[in-house]
């Protein structure tokens, strides 16, 4: 270990004391000056194991973002019973304040996932590791998001239905949309795909720093239009749109389950985690039963009179199935676990929108910048004093911005038809950087090696700067998710595959190189932008800014952007791989469904909460249907 590196590593351990000094500290004005935030009167109170029911009407397993929906939606039936299983807690009142995001990951409220070891990429990560984050709370991976609300592309939804998924169609998913929605910003409210009055409110960030405005303005000096990324066209750049309500988290905790909660036929179990779903079988027939899970020491079976629904996400759905013994049969058979019906696609088919992180940029500080924003999110300049009081007494202030997507932009390469609206690269417009951090966020939460960091950012420590992450909206690569254990207490084994394809990495490349070339716009270079001068070693032979550069660059800072999904395939039963129908039944076992990102036939073009939910959505509708309700 070289001595910057050593000094590097001192100096971010250090500073993790003053961190969780502010922490406590804000948990405490929170308490003091925030009710809206501890809202003691709406919060879930959890069934006890000894008011459990042993059977109810529809039994939930993952209270996330899809979890939650169905709670709320079929409970609306009053004479239906609905019990959720969640595995984690409730929120808790940190993850409320938008700028605490990234704190929340590698807590216990994260399932803290790792992908396995590949020399194909995460090359600039701990023994070549992705971090891979996902809610292990009421909520799901909606607590522990940067609220982003992205519907994707039309093209994506016309798309799943011409895969033989009939009522997928985007005409016909965009009332599912709109249905859960509460659209604030003004300008959109009369749009036709909008709508106002949903329990999920949709907001602009509260704050944002000026430097976001400045590259939404460079994006017009590169010929894209300021638009509604939600609307009619997707194509151009925007303040980014989250899920907020009066600048705060927007949970689907929040939206759909305080609601709900206090409905005498939900009952909502936490700290339970399913280890088993129990299938019947007579003769050809198998039949979803009830739920074997476990509670602290306590080990239940509950039984579902109607359904079980699978919400546990793109990780642990396929997981969960498997070790029920639904799955690929040569990869049971290796577990010895008995087989209940042979299920290929179950656990292929993972998808994720890949991104280049570390690309920050330098830039000086306009002398006229006087405002009442900061020009970039710098930790020691921002996270201050006067921003908890600002926070906790007034309701304004830094905190209330995510930083890492203040804006966005989706945009076409060379790649992409450009008369066709469905760009190929969506781009985080952050006015935050590695090095402006100090170290504290983004290399923690994505598990960058001390010496990597060092060598990048150490010397440009604190150094105004923003970033621009280039992402991938619709990889051709595949990975999976296998067993690691017949114990479901063990992670599963998770491999995406970035870049197997080389495809790809060519589109990922053309991505950086526009952002390296929005460094040209007059607005910009009134900024003086300029790149980080400190090259990564192993990509110093290739022309910087190339093409081979930035591939190079990804395959060592590779960033997953959070969105695993399609490992249990929506399609018809001719497809072999495919895992649910369009119902979202699962083929071959009667009452189970699974209802989540794992059914995504393919990717959307963009942030997949939204979408996740929509499924919900439109989920709970197809089950009163099928229930005649």
């Amino acid at each position: 270990m070289s001595a910057i590196t050593r000094i590097s590593a001192m100096r971010i351990a250090v500073s993790y004391g003053p961190e969780l000094s502010f922490l406590v500290l804000l948990r405490m004005l929170i308490g003091m000056h925030r009710p809206d935030i501890i809202d003691s009167k709406s919060r879930v109170h959890p069934v006890s194991l000894f008011n459990l029911q042993s059977n109810y009407d529809f039994v939930i397993i993952g209270g996330g973002s899809a979890g939650s929906v169905l709670a709320n939606r079929l409970s609306e039936n009053g004479n239906w019973s609905v019990l959720l299983l969640e595995a984690g807690l409730d929120e808790p009142d940190l993850s409320d304040v938008p700028a605490m995001f990234p704190i929340i990951q590698l807590t216990p409220f994260d399932w803290q996932y790792k992908t396995h070891p590949s020399d194909n990429y995460c090359k600039a990560m701990n023994e070549h590791r992705c971090n891979w984050p996902r809610g292990k709370v009421l909520g799901g991976s909606s607590v522990l998001n940067a609220m982003l609300y992205v519907r994707g592309n039309k093209k994506d939804y016309d798309s799943w239905e011409k895969m033989g998924n009939p009522g997928w169609s985007y005409e016909k998913v965009l009332p599912y949309f709109k249905k859960s929605e509460n659209m604030t910003i003004e300008k959109y409210q009369d749009s036709p795909y909008h709508s106002t009055g949903g329990p999920l409110t949709i907001e602009h960030f509260k704050y944002y720093s000026s430097v976001t405005q400045t590259l939404i303005k460079a994006g017009t000096e590169m010929g894209y239009d300021i638009v509604d990324v939600n609307g009619a066209t997707q194509t151009g750049f925007t303040l980014s749109h989250g899920t907020l309500r009066d600048g705060l988290r927007c949970s689907t905790a929040k939206a759909f389950l305080r609601t709900a909660g206090k409905r005498k036929n939900l009952h909502i179990s936490t700290l339970s985690m399913a280890e088993k779903i129990l299938i019947r079988e007579d003769g050809n027939s198998k039949t979803a039963y009830g739920v074997q899970f476990r509670k602290g020491s306590k080990r239940r079976i509950v039984k579902a009179s109607r359904e079980v629904i699978l919400s546990a996400g793109a990780i642990q759905s396929p997981q969960l199935l498997m070790l029920s013994g639904i799955g690929p049969k040569d990869h049971l058979d290796e577990l010895k676990i008995p087989l209940v019906k042979d299920v290929p696609g179950v656990g292929e088919n993972l998808q994720d929108h890949v991104a280049i992180g570390g690309m920050n940029f330098l830039v000086t500080r306009p002398a006229n910048d006087t405002g009442v924003r900061s020009f970039t999110f710098n930790l020691p300049k921002s996270i201050t004093a006067a921003a908890l009081r600002q926070f906790a007494i007034n309701r304004s202030g830094v905190l209330y911005t995510t930083t890492v997507a203040e804006g966005m932009a989706f945009i076409n390469t060379k790649y992409a038809n450009k008369s066709a609206d469905y760009p190929d690269i969506q781009l985080f417009l952050s006015s935050v950087s590695d090095n402006t951090d100090g170290g504290l966020f983004g290399k923690r939460d994505c598990n960058i090696r001390d010496d990597f960091y060092a060598h990048m950012y150490e010397n440009i420590l604190y150094m105004d700067s923003y970033t621009v992450m280039p992402l991938l909206l619709r990889p051709r690569s595949r990975g999976y998710v296998k067993l690691n254990s017949s114990d479901p207490r063990v992670h599963p084994i998770i491999v995406p595959n970035y870049f197997d394809d080389p495809h790809d990495l060519d589109i990922l490349a053309e991505g950086a190189m526009f952002v390296k070339n929005m460094t040209n716009t007059p607005t910009m270079e009134q900024l003086k932008a300029r790149p980080n001068p400190n090259k990564i070693p192993e990509c110093s032979s290739f022309e910087y800014s190339s093409a081979e550069y930035w591939r190079c660059f990804a395959r060592y800072y590779t960033l997953t952007i959070y969105h695993p999904c399609g490992t249990c395939k929506m399609g018809p039963s001719s497809d072999k791989m495919a895992v649910v129908d369009a119902r979202l039944r699962v083929h071959g076992v009667n009452g189970l469904r699974v209802i989540d990102a794992s059914i995504m036939p393919q990717i959307p073009s963009g942030n997949t909460n939204a979408p996740t939910i929509m499924i919900a959505e439109k989920a709970a509708d197809m089950i009163k249907e099928d229930w005649k309700i």
